[in-house]
């Protein structure tokens, strides 16, 4: 695997463009850190065998496709022990609202990030599936009214 301080100007140049943009060919990316389409291909193969790029995705238009509410979530657990964190884990794989899920320090165990379309739907998803769950305690919803900033861009 590929350590960051392994990674010179121009691999970390070709990552940061295709943060901003994973559809760039290698042509594209030549012209832009001023390497050759082939150096950029082998460079790109070689971030990709790594794992320094794990995948390639589409942002999709979240209000466009129905899921305009954007909801974080706190949750306690029942107990603390290893079975029933990994049973919340296995109950939270299993959910497509869950957009981000973050085990934490301090007073509450989880911090989720949930998507749905409207009101009922997140009480639904909190009364029908997150409050009934053996391993869950205690959810505390929050709405969020405006994202002022939301990437999975990291800073190079």
């Amino acid at each position: 695997m590929m350590e960051s301080e392994h990674l010179d100007q121009f691999d970390r140049k070709i990552l940061s463009l295709l943060q901003e943009d994973a559809r760039l060919t290698n042509g594209d990316l030549s012209e832009r850190v001023n390497l050759s389409a082939s150096q950029c291909s082998r460079r790109r193969q070689r971030l990709e065998e790594s794992g320094l790029i794990k995948g390639y995705r589409a942002v999709l238009d979240r209000d466009r496709l129905g899921f305009s509410l954007v909801n974080v979530i706190s949750v306690t657990l029942s107990t603390h022990n290893r079975d029933n964190a990994r049973r919340f884990s296995d109950l939270l794989s299993r959910l497509p609202e869950v957009q981000e899920a973050h085990a934490l320090t301090g007073e509450m165990d989880y911090i989720l990030k949930v998507v749905t379309p409207d009101l009922k739907s997140l009480s639904n998803f909190v009364n029908d599936v997150l409050l009934p769950h053996e391993a869950v305690q205690h959810v505390k919803t929050a709405i969020v009214l405006e994202t002022l900033k939301e990437t999975t861009a990291l800073p190079l």
